[in-house]
């Protein structure tokens, strides 16, 4: 490769890489989905218990809310109705939200 060929390539941002590969286009659209969801519901979730939820996956209108205890995960539990409601005020189309604990990695 020649030195003027190596600088007429185009660069890419990660991003944008990921937006040109369809499959990858779409799991990030599902990450965007997801984040949103929970953006939506924040809200809802007293302030202490925010920091120990985080978005999982969102797949074929079941989200996955990734929780950091079973004290956080009972809490949330509680407080499925109103986020069933939030999220549907806002058009998201979720029949389902799972819980999941995420146990620390080590």
């Amino acid at each position: 490769m020649t030195t003027a060929s190596r600088y007429n390539r185009r660069v890419f941002s990660l991003e944008q890489a990921v937006g040109e590969e369809p499959t990858l286009a779409l799991l990030q659209e599902r990450i965007r989905a997801s984040r949103n969801c929970l953006e939506a519901v924040t809200a809802l979730i007293p302030a202490p218990l925010r920091s120990q939820v985080q978005p999982g996956p969102l797949e074929n209108g079941e989200w996955c809310v990734l929780v950091s205890s079973a004290a956080a995960s009972t809490k949330l539990r509680q407080l499925l109705p109103s986020i069933r409601q939030r999220l549907a005020q806002n058009g998201m189309e979720i029949n389902s939200i799972r819980l999941k604990i995420q146990t620390p990695r080590r």
